[in-house]
């Protein structure tokens, strides 16, 4: 039987394969008595897996892929800590002895006590480590159910494979870097999960948030994964197979004729030019920057320096990594946005998330409120400034009190590098962030008081529409095309080209080559975005008329039915 079924595409591309699936173990636990003669085996197989299980960790660890995310290192770390502990590693040994039942039962037994304690845990981020501790036991079960090895490698390599999966660990995913799938589908997910983070640097086909993909795919069925579209087709019939090769093999010539773009300088038809830069995590990301022929970074999330860590980088640390961005990136622009913690991005080690967090304590508030760490990282960033073009970006400003404020703590760090004779480029420039309703609406006074402005849409059409983009019950409401973002949108573009500023946009519309037309007739001459869509970004700037496009979407701001604005975006992209 043929079906579709939709989730989250988080890698695009398409993908035409077997099924390949990875077993749940979790739900397949076998439960057996044991005889008193049988016990001290039953321990003696229990802790060889334990130890199997670290040794493949710390093995994995060790031989992590050269341009993998800089976050496997914390997740294995997080993984073999997890491992070690008693409750998992020790634990279950006692429920052998006492309750004569099998290895692997005794184990799931104390994982579900375990999860249990999870569910009353009150931390967000403690609260999801439910998944790394389900992961690990998988691991460990493997190993006791003779599947060592998350991810298998099909028997057959002469056909394209495509592994379905109820979920995916860090360490799982890994291996694909060393194995031949050609994407990957799971039930769980999100776009911003670890998962998604991955298979984004794999650059492969990939879908999460499917929901039943393992309990209703049959292995070695064919599959379609469209990641763009985030549909996959089952068993295809005869005619929809052959649409989605063809669609496959356009997107392949595709991408090899977007290669030949990298070095175009990005102008429109009648000889505007527009700046395209790249959105960074980590100092790693700087090959693929350089790949997408990205003219600088126009963000770089300092934020991901933070995470998945139990202390503080310190200001040596953070300076070597803005220092070593500034300098891999030759004397182009690095737009270095101060911490943006808080909502989803929470310190390991502190819980500050309130009942609503991503209204609560987070990126500049957190960082007035916190003038020790704030310190250390403004200071880190001006000593980095001395080794290029470094600007500095302040996140989610809302009054111009908040922006005082900040001028101070920079002036502040300033003085304290002077008199220590530490060089640091003292003119350097400093923008904000329009991601708050209020600022956009306040934009004019934030005009006259920063060096440049950087529009947050992912944000601002979050809280402009009171839609929490990572729930999935609301997401069909999160609507960049809303006749109020683009209100907001515009007005933040226009305030800055009136002030002589540069204006860029940061957010998922920058990345979008469906509203490039869009954002460059209503003003916009600098994008930034992932570096694997500059280059489709470029392609449509390229072939784009000013004038025609400034027209249609002036009428787009005067629009208030969707359906009309989905008309007109449709004119201007035709």
């Amino acid at each position: 039987m043929s079906f579709a079924m939709h989730g989250v595409g988080v890698s695009g591309g398409i993908a035409i394969g077997y099924a390949h699936l990875i077993s749940h173990a979790v739900l397949e636990v076998p439960l057996y008595a044991l005889s008193l003669e049988q016990v001290p085996n039953e321990i003696a197989r229990f802790e060889a897996a334990i130890t199997a299980t670290r040794l493949e960790l710390e093995a994995l660890r060790v031989n992590i892929p050269a341009g993998s995310p800089a976050e496997f290192d914390a997740f294995l770390d997080l993984h073999l800590l997890i491992l070690a502990d008693g409750t998992l590693s020790k634990a279950p040994i006692g429920l052998i002895q006492n309750q004569r039942i099998n290895a692997e039962w005794a184990l799931k037994q104390q994982m579900d006590a375990l999860l249990s304690q999870f569910e009353q845990i009150e931390d967000d981020y403690l609260r999801e480590r439910k998944a790394d501790v389900v992961q690990v036991v998988e691991r460990v079960l493997k190993e006791l159910l003779g599947h060592p090895g998350s991810v298998s490698q099909p028997s057959s390599t002469d056909v394209s494979r495509i592994l379905v999966a109820h979920d995916l660990s860090p360490a799982d995913m890994m291996l694909f870097k060393q194995q031949s799938f050609a994407a990957f589908i799971t039930d769980v997910g999100g776009a911003t999960s670890h998962t998604a983070i991955v298979a984004r640097s794999l650059n492969i086909p990939s879908i999460v948030a499917l929901h039943h993909a393992r309990q209703l795919i049959r292995e070695n069925e064919l599959l379609i994964v469209d990641g763009q579209q985030g549909v996959v087709i089952v068993n295809p019939d005869k005619q929809i197979l052959a649409e989605y090769k063809l669609r496959q093999s356009q997107w392949e010539i595709e991408k090899q004729k977007l290669k030949r773009l990298k070095s175009t300088v990005a102008t429109t038809l009648d000889g505007t030019a527009v700046e395209l830069h790249a959105n960074i995590e980590l100092p790693q990301d700087i090959p693929q920057v350089k790949a997408s022929g990205a003219t600088g970074i126009g963000l770089f999330r300092s934020e991901f320096l933070f995470l998945n860590r139990d202390d503080l980088p310190d200001e040596e640390e953070q300076f070597a990594a803005y220092r070593k961005v500034a300098q891999d990136m030759k004397g182009l622009p690095v737009t270095i946005r101060t911490l943006d913690l808080g909502a989803d991005k929470q310190l390991r080690f502190a819980d500050r998330s309130g009942d609503n967090p991503a209204l609560g304590l987070r990126a500049i508030r957190l960082c007035l409120s916190e003038p020790q760490m704030f310190h250390t990282q403004l200071r880190a960033i001006l000593r980095a400034s001395h080794y290029g073009r470094i600007h500095l970006l302040i996140p989610m400003l809302c009054s111009l009190s908040e922006l005082r404020q900040t001028m101070h703590l920079i002036g502040h760090a300033k003085q304290e590098l002077a008199a220590e004779g530490v060089p640091f480029d003292t003119h350097i420039l400093v923008g904000g962030m329009i991601e708050i309703p209020a600022a956009a609406l306040a934009v004019q006074a934030f005009a006259k008081q920063l060096d440049f402005l950087s529009i947050g849409t992912n944000d601002l059409i979050q809280y402009t529409l009171a839609i929490d983009r990572t729930d999935d019950t609301v997401a069909h409401l999160y609507d960049p095309l809303h006749p109020a973002v683009l209100q907001l949108v515009a007005m933040t573009i226009a305030a800055a080209n009136k002030a002589g500023i540069p204006v860029s946009v940061c957010g998922e519309m920058a990345g979008d080559p469906s509203f490039t037309r869009l954002l460059l007739g209503l003003g916009l001459r600098q994008f930034s975005m992932h570096p694997a869509h500059v280059l489709t970004v470029k392609q449509q700037i390229l072939k784009s008329d000013l004038p025609h496009i400034t027209a249609v979407a002036q009428k787009m701001l005067k629009a208030q039915e969707p359906e009309k604005l989905h008309q007109l975006l449709a004119r201007l992209n035709a």
